[in-house]
């Protein structure tokens, strides 16, 4: 009974192809929570799927019914060893983006999970593999080796999977908090999502930015006026929204307004991040050199700087245009924000902004009612040090440690309602299509991982945790 063979226990279950076994099969489920019509596909997720295999490794399931009307399901699982050991709660979530049928490249099945290539270059195609089917499945088959080795975890679980994170994780918050009961014995969040800084190093990140989605619109008139006869007598909406948007940021992607900008790094921060290198790997588009906050590193500028993003924008009829002045003009906008920045403050200060640049007539309102605040654990914690410890035994490399991932999660469910420690070990890598036709996963990274996290749950459960 040893570490290495748990690791050893974790790497025969890649190589026999049972892993590859139980991700096909929960890619064969279309658990898209962005299409209603699939609302039976995830509750089959979480109780056909997941709940028998859980409960064949000792959990008690029970599947939960979302706070907010109309929302998708929670399962949550737990399996207790001892009063006195230490709690893990660990997190994925079931559902799936669209599946994009038709658009994958040589006419794949999103819902079959299909092999490409060999050795490092080995790719498995399916929706969900990177975001999040194959990062739960991995976590928990780990767990599942070191129980085969040990005969015991050594510490006690309370697995949450949801199925609606692709639309927003409605209800997660107010269910963390009406069954905090479920929650309160837990240490710590250990749970993976998202990329790896680079295919080939593992990585932590210690929570995740938050978004705050806006629509900023002009309406003149009803209807457009033919620009023979009202050009250069009516104003464009077009024209004025889009100095209204330069307003606010300039022509190289910085924020000017003073109050949508981030707070200062800490020392802790700022070490953290600057040993971090972006690479997304075989695919990824090249980084814009001149392109957002001046003074600051690709890293800083992803994993702690505020960004200003132009998401969608109309105005007359893009799809055939006619020679009319417009009568209206609107931009989906969003801001990336991290932790310490406070978004109640973001559409006043932008509503007095315009107010005083003479835009009062733009309108501004939200796209989504609930605002969550970004969340970072100090890389410095016990919890962190103790993670990137184990991680390196288990790699021999250094791992890198990101304060908080530049994308956003539910995290601060986890990191402020339920107020835990929170380590995310991602399982991915930047240029894996995620929410696009041809997701895929590095088989390579897949066995790395499975490595990585038998080593983190043997250790959690071998007394020597913080």
């Amino acid at each position: 009974m040893s570490r290495d063979a748990a690791i050893g226990q974790a790497e025969r279950y890649f190589d026999d192809g049972e892993f590859f076994t139980d991700l096909a099969r929960r890619v064969a489920i279309p658990s898209t929570s962005q299409d209603d019509a699939h609302k039976p596909d995830l509750d089959y997720y979480l109780n056909g799927e997941m709940t028998p295999w859980l409960e064949a490794r000792g959990f008690e399931c029970r599947t939960y019914p979302n706070p907010k009307e109309g929302g998708p399901p929670f399962l949550v699982a737990t399996r207790t060893e001892g009063e006195n050991l230490p709690t893990v709660m660990t997190y994925g979530h079931g559902d799936v983006v669209l599946g994009h049928e038709g658009r994958w490249a040589e006419d794949r099945n999103p819902w079959k999970l299909d092999r490409v290539g060999e050795g490092a270059e080995e790719r498995w195609y399916g929706r969900g593999t990177a975001d999040n089917k194959a990062q739960h499945t991995l976590n928990l088959a780990a767990m599942d080796a070191v129980l085969a080795e040990r005969g015991s975890l050594g510490f006690n679980v309370v697995a949450m999977i949801e199925t609606g994170e692709e639309v927003g994780s409605p209800g997660i918050r107010d269910f963390a908090r009406q069954h905090a009961d479920l929650f309160t014995k837990c240490d710590l969040l250990v749970a993976s999502d998202g990329p790896r800084i680079k295919p080939s190093q593992a990585t932590i990140f210690l929570g995740s930015r938050q978004v705050f989605n806006f629509w900023m619109n002009l309406k003149l008139r009803d209807g457009g006026h033919h620009s023979g006869n009202w050009g250069g007598l009516l104003a464009n909406p077009g024209v004025i929204l889009s100095h209204a948007m330069a307003s606010i940021v300039d022509a190289r992607g910085r924020i000017k307004l003073d109050a949508l900008r981030p707070p200062p790094m800490s020392n802790s921060v700022r070490e953290a991040i600057a040993k971090l290198t972006i690479d997304g790997g075989e695919g990824a588009p090249e980084i814009d050199p001149d392109w957002g906050e001046p003074g600051l590193t690709p890293a800083e500028r992803v994993f702690a700087s505020n960004t200003f993003e132009v998401l969608a924008m109309e105005t007359g009829n893009p799809a055939n245009p006619v020679n009319a002045v417009p009568y209206r003009a609107r931009m989906a906008c969003h801001i990336r924000y991290v932790a310490g920045s406070d978004p109640e403050t973001f559409l006043p200060a932008i509503r007095a902004h315009l107010d005083a640049n003479g835009f009062e007539a733009v309108e501004l309102y939200m796209r989504r009612e609930e605002i969550a605040p970004a969340t970072r654990l100090d890389p410095d914690h016990p919890w962190a040090r103790w993670a990137v410890s184990s991680i390196e035994r288990t790699t021999g490399e250094e791992v890198a440690v990101i304060p908080n991932l530049g994308g956003t999660l539910p995290n601060d469910a986890f990191a402020t309602i339920l107020g835990l420690p929170t380590i995310w070990v991602p399982h991915s890598y930047a240029g894996c299509n995620q929410h696009a036709p041809n997701e895929h996963v590095l088989a390579s990274v897949m066995r790395d991982s499975l490595r990585v996290m038998a080593g983190l749950w043997w250790d959690l459960g071998a007394g020597d945790a913080p």
